[in-house]
């Protein structure tokens, strides 16, 4: 059990951005998602985030304190670095996107326009993705999130259709074409304001190369109409002393304006909110396929084995008991050594639907122990790469489902594969844990309905994971499950 950090004024972790000790829950006492609740606490400071989450629901906040109450007030050197910067960029990809639609639109008869067109949002998409970046390190808090539509399918012409499709896409071709003037003005100002503030603060050096005409004019004589160098000098340096105590705010206000054209395109929460539900039922459907194709396996497991050997065993002793009533104990022996004989198999045969289910050694001692001993069992030579500390442990849901996705794979392996040899590869950070299987068989595999491989696309389906298969005919035949490690910690 993590420990419970402590808390500052208004009831935040101790620490800007820290997370929300515990589930948040709602007003009738269930649990909003656990992955949402990080996300929401990147969004803001306690008076934006108690806006968001409000009487155990999720609603946009009404107002922000725009721009003073955004944070990154003193990040005066990033903020200029992203509003100079931001002008070859805008330049950049303004240029390929407006160029790009042009040329997709006037062949799109020719359907060369297509392709053209998902590669120019391809490249819109590319550069909204470093300018949200530029926008979190410039401002100093994350950007709520976005949503592309998973674009998936084997017919090329489909996939271009869906990409030509996707909402968010489209905003990133508006952001790169409005953000074009308005990224260059900014860039303007911000120049501008920081090299007048230089310049007047070091008036005092140049001031002498200007030429003044032959009435010698002078910036504190049009004002005041005396003529005093003394006076032009200290007017221009105070002038640029202004300038240069101003320039904080002022950059900080371009910055929000630009800021705030990134959160308007750029960023959809209702499209991600929308597309975390669909997955989250999604995931449950999955749960359910999961659990009763888990259940229909198990019945068939006990009814082809244990069950059988518990009849036949039953019969054997009957048949004994029998023997024994005729006065015939030697007859009867052979019966109860078959009996024993049966108690020993059936006995066996739940042992390792047991450790199919629950592996005890999995819960005791880890995942690399649990992974060595399936790799054990296997028929196959496994050769077995845990990137894992010793004594590493993950979370139980992680383990098991790691642990399921291997012993399901070897056994695909053993029985269907015809491989004469396995490599099982395990590596995790903080974020996901990746498996990787890989054998020399025959190759052929899929993840269609009613494979082997389907159940466990369904079994990583429920904690978010994914799963891709590349089997060739002919093999290799290579295995990767991601299992996400964020969110799935025991409370």
């Amino acid at each position: 059990m993590p420990e419970t950090p402590a808390r500052g004024p208004g009831g935040d972790p101790a620490g800007s951005g820290g997370p929300v000790a515990g589930p948040v829950r709602g007003a009738s006492g269930s649990p909003l998602d656990p992955h949402l609740v990080p996300a929401m606490e990147r969004w803001g400071t306690g008076a934006v985030r108690d806006q968001v989450v409000r009487d155990g629901s999720l609603q946009l906040p009404h107002s922000v304190h725009w721009p003073s109450g955004w944070p990154g007030r003193t990040r005066l050197g990033a903020q200029m670095t992203y509003l100079l910067a931001g002008l070859p960029l805008a330049v950049v990809s303004g240029v390929v996107v407006i160029v790009g639609l042009l040329l997709g639109a006037g062949t799109f008869v020719l359907w060369i326009g297509i392709p053209i067109t998902v590669g120019t949002l391809a490249a819109a998409r590319g550069f909204a993705e470093l300018e949200r970046r530029a926008t979190e390190a410039a401002t100093g808090r994350p950007l709520p999130p976005h949503h592309y539509r998973a674009n998936r399918g084997r017919r090329l012409m489909g996939r271009l259709f869906r990409a030509l499709a996707d909402p968010q896409s489209w905003r990133d071709v508006a952001h790169a074409v409005t953000g074009l003037p308005l990224r260059a003005v900014t860039a303007a100002v911000a120049l501008a304001w920081s090299v007048a503030g230089l310049g007047g603060l070091l008036y005092v050096f140049w001031q002498w190369s200007i030429p003044r005409g032959r009435e010698d004019w002078t910036l504190f004589r049009s004002v005041t109409g005396v003529h005093s160098g003394a006076g032009d000098i200290a007017l221009n340096t105070g002038l640029g002393v202004l300038l240069l105590v101003t320039l904080p705010t002022v950059v900080r206000w371009l910055t929000d304006v630009r800021a705030l054209l990134a959160r308007g395109l750029l960023t959809n929460q209702t499209a991600a909110l929308r597309a975390r539900a669909q997955a989250l039922a999604s995931g449950r459907r999955a749960a359910v396929a999961a659990e009763a194709q888990t259940l229909l396996r198990l019945e068939r497991d006990i009814h082809d084995g244990p069950q059988q050997r518990l009849v036949r065993l039953g019969m054997d002793l009957e048949a004994a008991v029998r023997r024994l009533d005729d006065d015939d104990p030697e007859r009867a022996r052979p019966l109860l050594d078959e009996a024993l004989e049966q108690t020993r198999e059936a006995l066996s045969e739940l042992r390792a639907l047991s450790r199919g289910i629950a592996p005890p050694i999995l819960a005791d001692r880890g995942l690399g122990p649990a992974l060595a001993a399936a790799a054990g069992r296997c028929p196959v030579p496994v050769d077995l790469d845990v990137g894992l500390a010793a004594g590493t442990r993950l979370p139980a849901l992680v383990e098991s489902t790691a642990y399921f996705v291997v012993s399901e794979a070897l056994t695909n392996v053993a029985k269907h594969a015809g491989a004469s040899a396995v490599t099982v590869t395990v590596t995790a950070d903080d974020t996901v844990l990746r498996v990787e299987v890989r054998d020399d068989g025959r190759g052929g595999a899929h993840l269609g309905k009613g494979h082997g491989l389907a159940g466990l696309a369904d079994r990583l389906e429920i904690v978010e994971g994914s799963l891709e298969v590349h089997s060739p005919p002919g093999g290799p035949t290579v295995l990767t499950a991601e299992v996400p490690v964020a969110g799935l910690g025991e409370g």
